[in-house]
């Protein structure tokens, strides 16, 4: 029996008002019941999924670093080993300011927040460099007196 059936004096019959509330209570309990249960199934094959997911992101980047190996060893086939590494360097520096410029500039175009994170987002690169470029060139220069 119900609590508010047990809180009704002995032989006295529940009220409808009683009685409707607690119908409507054992339905409201027995869906969330089974929207618990509906998203625990779900939720299995998606966590699945995810790491999945995560485990092929961290292929992709052991990927990335394998070929960036094999094309380093090809550039040492005929160049020196410390140019070689420089050109890989740069190259791979080209390639992330014209990505990441690109990818500011759709940022600016589509306005609003992103146009402001595209802003913030340049204004931290721009300090950054300022600071790592002289460090850069100075470690450069240490490098070659040797």
């Amino acid at each position: 029996m119900s609590d508010a059936a047990a809180n009704q004096p002995a032989g006295r019959p529940p009220r409808p008002a009683d009685r409707l509330a607690e119908d409507v209570a054992d339905v409201v309990r027995e869906e969330v019941r089974a929207v618990r249960a509906q998203l625990a199934d779900a939720a299995r094959p998606a966590g699945i999924g995810f790491v999945l997911l995560a485990a092929a992101g961290g292929c992709l980047v052991l990927s990335a670093g394998a070929a960036s190996t094999t094309v380093l060893r090809m550039l040492e086939s005929f160049l020196p080993r410390r140019l070689a590494s420089a050109g890989l360097t740069a190259g791979y520096l080209a390639a992330a300011v014209f990505m990441g410029a690109s990818g500011l500039e759709r940022l600016r175009a589509a306005g609003g927040s992103s146009a402001r994170l595209a802003d913030d987002v340049r204004d931290a690169v721009s300090a950054t460099a300022a600071r790592v470029v002289p460090a850069g060139s100075a470690a450069a220069r240490d490098a070659l007196e040797r």
